[in-house]
């Protein structure tokens, strides 16, 4: 869906920029593509010094993806954000040679590459902790480093596939969804991170050292359903797809209203369901026997979907939500982007801040979140041209002398 309008990005809020949590933390990202490097991105976002490395002259396939605008990817843009740019080749003896140059001045280090290539390349978690003993190294792949899939190639869209999470998602009579947005690699990535900070914790603060982190995104998605299986193992019960209704309670689902718009409801607990009842100036449902439990509702979910889908049809998305508001009825109108742009609530959040650009000009970016009271952070950059940094980090982070950069780009290093 296309709208007419845009977003003003210069009327946005600047990005406002404090201490962060993790200032002092040093991140490597040596990964592609989208689930391991959104979990250096989370990590940026509270302060860490995240340094990204790319292929030289290629850059991370993200830079091809998705709108362009200015010739940029604007997926890159928050991808890369509040991230150290650099070119490192570690398919040559001396990209490697370098790395375990860098590997001391860094805590953590990302990798998504597919397991025994970095054995390959003589780079192991074992050469890497004799480098640094403290090294928490995160090894995000599609099916895991062990298993007879482990070398298998990986993405989000097959995670959610193989996970289950895509056979219960969709209609029951029609094939199973895809979600519209990198949903696997976003899962896969706040599992990441969080394992990152679990680590790191444990060296500073129990005398620890550093360890691997072996987080495969198809169980990371398979830990958002992981209940489902207790329905297989205590009851045989399969779930399957149910449109948007959820097999837990009910109401559960969206209904569109008079202007065209869609509402969803939750009936979350026994006093909202009967709220919503009330609300529909229909009391009467109440004490309706088919409707009078949760496990009642379930077993009469059509019946109860047609009524409220009668109900909400003669009235206005205003309207409808005005009605639940007075009433105390848990629904949100289901927003698009232009919506989300507008709302005031969002914007009283300030859930969008600017950031001046250096391709794209004013530019709009989330906020950080979750929002910290004493170190939230911030957005100081968007993802930028490839090796945008690599003179000032090579030169004063790793130490190098302009001739051993020039060496290093004759090889293709860097």
């Amino acid at each position: 869906m296309n709208d007419d309008t845009h977003l003003d990005a210069s009327t946005l809020p600047p990005s406002p920029v404090g201490p962060g949590a993790l200032e002092g933390v040093r991140v490597l990202d040596l990964a592609t593509m989208m689930a391991a490097p959104w979990a250096g991105t989370y990590m940026a976002d509270y302060g860490a010094e995240v340094v990204k490395a790319e292929l030289p002259g290629r850059g991370d396939p993200v830079r091809q993806w998705g709108s362009q605008f200015n010739n940029s990817s604007l997926a890159w843009k928050g991808l890369a954000r509040n991230k150290t740019l650099i070119t490192l080749a570690l398919n040559t003896t001396e990209g490697q040679e370098l790395l375990l140059r860098m590997v001391p001045e860094f805590d953590v280090l990302i990798e998504n590459f597919r397991p025994g290539v970095l054995e390959r390349w003589g780079l192991s978690p074992e050469r890497l902790h004799e480098a640094n003993p403290r090294l928490v190294i995160l090894r995000t792949s599609g099916y895991g480093q062990t298993g007879p899939y482990a070398t298998k190639p990986g993405f989000g869209t097959l995670a959610e596939a193989f996970s289950g999470l895509s056979y219960i998602t969709g209609s029951e009579d029609r094939p199973p969804v895809l979600s519209g947005y990198p949903l696997a690699d976003g899962v896969a990535a706040l599992a990441g991170a969080m394992s990152v900070l679990a680590a790191l914790y444990w060296r500073d603060a129990s005398g620890g050292t550093g360890q691997v982190i072996d987080n495969a995104i198809i169980e990371a998605n398979y830990r958002l359903i992981d209940y489902v299986m207790l329905d297989y193992e205590k009851l045989g019960l399969v779930r399957s797809r149910a449109g948007n209704r959820l097999g837990d309670l009910a109401p559960r689902n969206t209904y569109q209203t008079r202007d065209g718009s869609w509402v969803a409801i939750s009936g979350g607990t026994q006093g909202i369901v009967e709220r919503l009842f009330t609300a529909m100036e229909q009391p009467e449902l109440i004490k309706d026997p088919r409707f009078l439990t949760n496990a009642l509702r379930l077993e009469n979910v059509s019946a109860l979907d047609d009524a409220i889908s009668a109900w909400m049809i003669r009235h206005d998305v205003d309207e409808v939500l005005e009605v639940f508001e007075t009433f105390g009825v848990a629904g949100a109108a289901v927003n698009n982007s232009a919506q989300i742009a507008a709302h005031p609530h969002f914007q009283a959040r300030e859930l969008l801040v600017q950031i001046d650009d250096e391709e794209l000009g004013p530019t709009s970016t989330p906020h950080v979140h979750p929002r910290m009271s004493k170190t939230p952070g911030g957005v100081k950059r968007l993802g930028g041209p490839i090796g945008r940094d690599n003179e000032s980090f090579y030169r004063d982070v790793v130490g190098l002398t302009e001739k051993e950069m020039a060496d290093l780009r004759e090889a293709g290093a860097i």
